[in-house]
């Protein structure tokens, strides 16, 4: 294993750099995420008429239905420029390691969500009008955007390979996200502070949603081989 780790790492750094040529070329997956993120913001922005303890509590619910359908956006897209271009089964035939290939598509939809995120969130302050520890914030959210990709880019393989796959992929994908989706809006509410209020403490919401991330991340690691292939 020690003596194929350079080898791993440069099929790594190769498909990683694949991955962001392609987006830098199109930007699609990017600029439809944040629209649709800057979207939904507004309109609870204006579905909602609330003082600032009020809006601090709707907030976190807010912040993720955002999050969550930005990245199921970046999730359809992982696998689709492959199948549309009938390249999938290249890359699937290439001479690198399965993982690799799962650990690469999860870096480029993580950083399709931080985009999105460092766009939002200063959106959301600003129209919500709230106050936020920094630090803790983006722990939860980083957490967060970590399990909802994991999981997500399994199931994106899965269905990848499925005509109806933009309708499956959330219908496999939100169900299972409850768990980390409930502990990562616990979390990230705990980051935002309520005038008069007492600082809630995330510590056991950080470490559960850890927890979740290390286990699905585990699993997806290992299931991923089978997941991409087409019987």
């Amino acid at each position: 294993m020690t003596a194929n780790r350079p080898r791993y790492l440069r099929q790594l750094r190769a498909l990683l750099w694949k991955e962001a040529l392609v987006e830098s070329r199109s930007r699609e997956t990017v600029l439809a995420a944040v629209i649709f993120a800057l979207l939904i913001l507004v309109i609870f922005s204006f579905a909602f008429d609330l003082r600032v303890d009020q809006a601090a509590a709707v907030a976190p619910g807010v912040l993720w239905v955002t999050f969550s359908f930005a990245g199921d956006i970046a999730l359809g897209r992982t696998f689709a420029r492959e199948r549309d271009r009938r390249t999938l089964d290249v890359l699937l035939l290439a001479p690198v390691d399965r993982s690799a290939i799962y650990l690469a598509k999860l870096a480029a939809v993580v950083a399709t969500m931080l985009l999105v995120e460092i766009v939002a969130v200063p959106a959301s302050i600003g129209l919500f009008n709230l106050r936020v520890d920094g630090p803790r914030l983006a722990l939860s959210l980083g957490l967060g955007t970590l399990g909802f990709a994991g999981v997500g880019t399994l199931l994106a393989a899965v269905t990848a390979h499925t005509r109806a796959r933009e309708a499956l992929l959330p219908l496999l994908l939100f169900p299972l996200q409850v768990p980390v989706i409930l502990a990562t809006v616990k979390s990230t509410a705990a980051a935002i502070q309520v005038p008069g209020g007492e600082a809630a403490d995330a510590g056991s919401w950080l470490a559960l949603l850890a927890g979740f991330d290390v286990l699905f991340l585990g699993l997806s690691v290992l299931l991923f081989d089978y997941a991409i292939a087409d019987d």
